[in-house]
């Protein structure tokens, strides 16, 4: 979409656009902002932060998944780096299997942008439902420039719609948006929400669009810069998603769909104004394996194939 990219530049250059006023991004997080996106302005990250939900592809029994170490973790994250994400131009790990190795080996390629996730596995649940995020220990801004990330990312669990659920996540933003601010660090900002204690899988679903909208004007209000957030469930909640983030970026990510539902919501998604896409499962979790040959043939005969299609999609409103 030209007026989206236009859009961009004009924050990169100080201007705005007239519509919804945000803090632009400085020089340093411009730059980053660059760097994970492809030479069409787009953003196309590959995510492979997760750490539980890896460990549910690759074995079966909870012991097997229990005999899989970070360091293994590890050898996937590098593999999907090198065989997929090589393909995109950046690519999302967390900071406890896959750096620096990713980076120290020369796993990572010299083109490849590298955003490292603060969030750890799992939360923690208040005693009427609500889920409390957790962030790695010691994990800060300049731990990830230590790390030689060109940024970082922080996922939280929000419910805006429901008073007092979101006090502790919206305390954890705050800090580690000051934090990448005070170093000024692009940091990309993510929310997941989820299902009340007693709500029904229909009414949860049929809120989709009103929590996702909730949550973007959550994290712009804290001074986010970047969104990666769930598919808002409609095309008119997508251009609402745009019209509060003015000059805001923001991409959709996979939450895990089978590829074809995924490419109709990156459809839908670019249409309405989104700037990319940061995706992981619906892209390599049926091609992954505890056998690193097995992965590397998976990743280059089905994962990269999906992936050309999404940069198609993203090619028809970003033409570059």
């Amino acid at each position: 979409m030209g007026y989206r990219r236009n859009a961009i530049l004009w924050q990169w250059a100080g201007f705005g656009t007239g519509d919804v006023q945000m803090a632009p991004m400085t020089t340093a997080e411009r730059r980053g902002y660059q760097q994970i996106c492809g030479a069409d302005g787009a953003m196309m990250v590959i995510a492979c932060d997760q750490r539980g939900g890896m460990r549910d592809v690759l074995a079966r029994t909870p012991e097997a998944r229990a005999a899989i170490t970070n360091a293994m973790l590890g050898e996937t994250k590098m593999d999907i780096a090198k065989h997929l994400a090589f393909h995109a131009g950046c690519v999302l790990v967390d900071p406890l299997c896959a750096v620096p190795a990713i980076v120290d080996t020369g796993v990572l390629d010299r083109t490849t942008a590298l955003l490292i996730g603060l969030d750890a596995s799992g939360f923690d649940l208040t005693p009427e439902g609500y889920r409390l995020s957790n962030m790695v220990p010691g994990i800060t801004a300049r731990r990830v420039r230590e790390l030689g990330g060109t940024g970082g990312k922080v996922m939280v669990y929000l419910r805006s719609d429901t008073p007092g659920a979101d006090d502790h996540n919206i305390a954890l933003l705050k800090e580690v948006i000051a934090d990448f601010a005070a170093e000024d660090l692009l940091l990309v900002v993510e929310f997941l929400t989820y299902a009340l204690s007693g709500e029904t899988p229909e009414d949860y679903k049929a809120r989709t669009p009103v929590l996702i909208e909730g949550g973007s004007q959550v994290c712009l209000d804290l001074g986010a810069k970047l969104l990666k957030i769930p598919f808002p469930g409609t095309a008119e909640s997508c251009a609402a998603v745009t019209a509060m983030c003015g000059d805001v970026p923001w991409a959709v990510l996979s939450a895990g769909v089978d590829h074809a539902t995924f490419l109709g919501q990156v459809e839908t998604a670019m249409a309405a104004g989104a700037s990319g896409v940061i995706a992981g499962r619906s892209l390599w979790k049926d091609c992954i394996s505890l056998d690193r040959a097995v992965t590397k043939d998976q990743l280059e005969t089905i994962a990269v194939p999906r992936l050309r299609e999404i940069q198609a999609v993203i090619a028809k409103h970003f033409p570059g």
